[in-house]
């Protein structure tokens, strides 16, 4: 077995800190534009200290283009050279563990050393694409734990089964288990594997699944002692108040996904007493509790007693922000306030 790879902590940053990619595709531009962006957030991210870069998986949401995404993976890792890319996640019960190996596989030949394999059991869309993506998911979300098991024995070297994943055997692609319940954090731990919370959108039972997962984790060849990683929103600006504008989008977005009527991200706008009501309503305020938003100050703030409160040993951000020179620049102030801490 391959020995999973953990981030070492250096003089500069307490903690690791990435970002997780949805290829969020803005009003008036293009998908084209999204990829091409997605790249160079990550071209600058790497200048930037960041440690990952991830893609998640979405299906059937015209604001999103993060559905195909160990393909937007190669494209990543191929025009970058030492950030980690990966998947935030691959949600397996829409795939065949055989396929994602292979595929993982793949890119972890191409790209030594830097490809990670996020798995998650949602399903990343609304139920009838889900059963239109593959028609026994149900079957496979329970038996999700036996799944992961399987794509473990695809990457290792002395498997013999009758079925192989020849392009992944013995290939360094580190396994990570994501989750917005406590039900993952029961299979991380039984593994021994490092887990990461969704709290950047189901904010809830973020602390229980960590303490979940720290007491019953199992120490394995992957993985000695337990990794945590908690995803948060950023929107950091020059001040409080152009964050609180770019928060606009985000609030917009959200507000389609709560009422079906989910379209391309907005451009930002001053924050109306209508949208003040929606930003106060109890599903967005639960849905945005770890969402930073704010001057450099005020967003430094906010995670230095998220570190504290949850203990998590890496974290990784994600900025639903429409024009991307102001995602890039949230970033770099983040980038910035890790690098303080």
């Amino acid at each position: 077995m391959v020995a999973l790879f953990y981030p070492k902590k250096n003089m500069k940053t307490q903690i690791p800190y990435s970002i997780l990619e949805l290829a969020t595709v803005a009003e008036n531009t293009t998908i084209q534009d999204t990829f091409a962006n997605s790249l160079d957030l990550a071209q600058q991210a790497e200048k930037m200290g960041y440690h990952r870069f991830w893609l998640a998986e979405h299906h059937n949401m015209k604001s999103i283009a993060s559905s195909a995404t160990s393909v937007l993976i190669g494209h990543i890792a191929g025009g970058t050279e030492k950030i980690r890319v990966g998947s935030g996640g691959i949600m397996l019960p829409n795939h065949s563990p055989l396929i994602v190996a292979e595929q993982f596989g793949t890119l972890g030949n191409l790209y030594p050393n830097r490809i990670d394999l996020g798995l998650g059991r949602a399903p990343g869309t609304d139920q009838e694409t889900a059963q239109a993506i593959r028609s026994d998911r149900m079957t496979a979300v329970y038996q999700f734990p036996d799944e992961v098991s399987r794509i473990q024995n695809f990457f290792t070297s002395s498997y013999r089964g009758k079925v192989r994943s020849y392009v992944s055997e013995g290939v360094h692609v580190p396994l990570y288990i994501l989750g917005s319940s406590t039900d993952s954090a029961y299979v991380a731990a039984k593994k021994g594997l490092p887990y990461v919370f969704a709290s950047h959108f189901a904010p809830a039972q973020l602390k229980e699944a960590l303490n979940i997962y720290r007491q019953n984790f199992k120490p394995s060849a992957y993985l000695k002692t337990p990794y945590t990683m908690a995803g948060i929103g950023v929107i950091a600006a020059e001040t409080n108040e152009m964050a609180d504008t770019l928060s606009s989008s985000m609030y917009q977005m959200i507000l389609g996904v709560l009422t079906g009527n989910i379209d391309y991200v907005k451009a930002p706008s001053v924050i109306t007493p209508e949208m003040r009501d929606v930003i106060n309503h109890p599903k967005v305020q639960q849905m945005t509790h770890y969402s930073f938003i704010g001057d450099k100050a005020t967003v430094k703030s906010r995670t230095k007693q998220f570190l504290e409160d949850t203990k998590v040993d890496e974290l990784i951000a994600v900025s639903h922000i429409y024009d991307h020179q102001d995602r890039v620049a949230s970033y770099r102030i983040f980038s910035e306030i890790m690098q303080e801490l």
